[in-house]
């Protein structure tokens, strides 16, 4: 992809690939820029590669050249432990972007793995860098995203660390329904659900017997029903209200349409 700053100047239309409107849609619901501005976010889409299931996306220790944006699957932050055990971080859900950090840090000090089969965009980090110089309505977009994501990484310290099994089960069902509702990947409460068991337990420091048992709880109170891959959540009222769930962490306040 170049890098000539020209490209920034008054993109003209052109189709937007598979998935790049999650993107957009993304950054739209915290700030608010220019059909120009999402113009360019659709050039940042250009070089999509398909990343296969299980496969690092970038490891723990290396100095990348480019971030990438989800445009479409599931991917996910994690760390290894000595003993080859893992801690996931975060989820990175179709119009996220991920390591935007890395254009500053030299070193990965985490890996991201592809959960689900995954369609990537690259972006150079110098494009991303030249960015805000040009479009600054974007830079403070991506600075948004940036906190909201550091507010999203709190407030699993605080799940992990504070709830119960079955309410940090339901919290992460809460805040999952939020993050895919801003992308359109929500229907009458019903969402795609890719997780194994063992990847709901490495999130949440659990074994995954026990997230199993916490699941059949869920389903018994009625607050879930989970079938071939999707969740629905029976009454987003009762669910978020049993696990503690308050959406300001995801700044609704600052949801704004493009």
């Amino acid at each position: 992809m170049s890098t000539n700053l020209n490209r920034f100047a008054s993109a003209p239309a052109t189709a937007r690939p598979t998935g790049c409107d999650r993107f957009i849609a993304k950054l739209g619901a915290a700030s608010k820029f220019s059909e120009s501005d999402a113009q360019v976010l659709v050039d940042l889409c250009r070089d999509v590669r398909t990343i296969p299931a299980r496969h690092d996306l970038i490891s723990e220790g290396d100095s990348p050249h480019h971030l990438h944006i989800v445009l479409e699957g599931w991917a996910a932050r994690y760390k290894t432990l000595e003993d080859g055990s893992r801690q996931i971080t975060a989820f990175l859900l179709p119009g996220d972007i991920s390591d935007l950090h890395g254009t500053i840090l030299s070193r990965m000090d985490h890996g991201i793995v592809a959960i689900t089969r995954a369609r990537i965009a690259h972006v150079p980090h110098q494009v991303m860098e030249d960015l805000p110089l040009h479009r600054p309505e974007l830079g403070r977009a991506l600075w948004r995203a940036t906190l909201i994501d550091e507010a999203v990484l709190r407030s699993w310290i605080v799940n992990v660390a504070r709830r119960s099994a079955d309410k940090r089960i339901a919290h992460l069902f809460c805040e999952l329904h939020a993050r895919l509702s801003v992308v359109g990947l929500v229907q009458d409460e019903r969402f795609d659900l890719p997780l194994t068991q063992e990847v709901v337990a490495d999130a949440l420091g659990l074994t995954p017997v026990h997230i199993n048992r916490m699941l059949q709880k869920l389903r018994e109170e009625g607050l879930i029903t989970f079938t071939s891959g999707r969740l629905t959540i029976e009454e987003f009222g009762r669910l978020s209200k049993f696990a503690g769930f308050d959406l300001n962490y995801l700044h609704p306040q600052q949801l704004r349409q493009v």
